[in-house]
């Protein structure tokens, strides 16, 4: 029988995995337990193919990834799929939100024409609650209009050196970014949500952590939104931000032409 190639989207909480990424030391990761529930459901083992990878600790609303199954002359369609990978994977911090049918051609990764990061920081003197483990928490006040500055220096192609980890193993720091947009959601008087949402192809790793901690420097007055281009352009991790925590990024969602 014919092999069929099927994408899926995937919701995942990363609270406790090791990332997407299979890993050689027998951490768990998503990839994994979604491998082990198409395998469970199928009978056949099924290596998954992600749009991108996500570091420990990092979340997903949105991550692609696609497959290719012979399930021989048994009926299968995408919401029969959805429905027996979520009875598989439980009622845990992974969900398949969609699965469909693609063309054999289609590539989670390589298909990818932007991709949409979220990330949150609250702030306010208590600690989270509910969004434990999905918010950078700062007791401090945050200025968004001048981190907001800031961010424009970032925006269009450069070389991202300086907000690039030093394990990066991509062939080129130069990326594009197209949009960060930092919004302030208040709650009282006291308290509100910082979300920054960061829109391009493709990122460098740790480059949207590094971005924010770098921003948040200017957020708090310790930097000046120039600074944030003299980082920039000195090509040099040193001289950038920290890197924010994973926990209050999340891959949104990804775009393509096709599939």
């Amino acid at each position: 029988m014919a092999l069929q190639r099927w994408k899926l989207t995937i919701e995942y909480n990363g609270t406790g995995y090791a990332g997407w990424q299979l890993q050689t030391d027998g951490a768990v990761t998503v990839q994994e337990v979604i491998e082990t529930a198409i395998q469970k459901f199928s009978g056949i083992f099924c290596r998954l193919h992600a749009a991108g990878r996500t570091d420990a600790g990092v979340h997903a609303h949105g991550q692609v990834a696609h497959f290719d199954l012979d399930y021989g002359d048994r009926p299968l369609d995408g919401y029969m799929l959805m429905k027996a990978l979520n009875a598989h994977l439980g009622h845990g911090r992974v969900a398949i939100i969609k699965a469909e049918k693609v063309s054999n051609d289609f590539h989670a990764r390589f298909g990818a024409i932007n991709k949409l990061y979220t990330y949150r920081i609250l702030s306010r003197v208590a600690p989270p609650t509910f969004d434990k483990n999905l918010v950078w928490w700062m007791r401090r006040d945050i200025d968004i209009n001048l981190m907001q500055e800031g961010a424009n220096f970032l925006l269009g192609t450069h070389d991202f050196t300086t907000f690039r980890a030093k394990e990066c193993q991509s062939k080129s720091p130069i990326k594009t970014i197209d949009r960060i947009d930092i919004q302030k959601i208040p709650f009282d008087e006291n308290s509100y949500e910082i979300r920054f949402f960061v829109e391009g192809q493709s990122f460098l790793h740790h480059q949207i952590r590094n971005m924010v901690g770098t921003l948040i420097q200017v957020g708090i007055g310790k930097w000046k939104p120039t600074d944030v281009q003299i980082a920039l352009e000195s090509k040099d991790r040193a001289k950038g931000g920290m890197t924010a925590p994973a926990s209050g990024l999340s891959l949104t969602r990804i775009d393509y032409s096709r599939a």
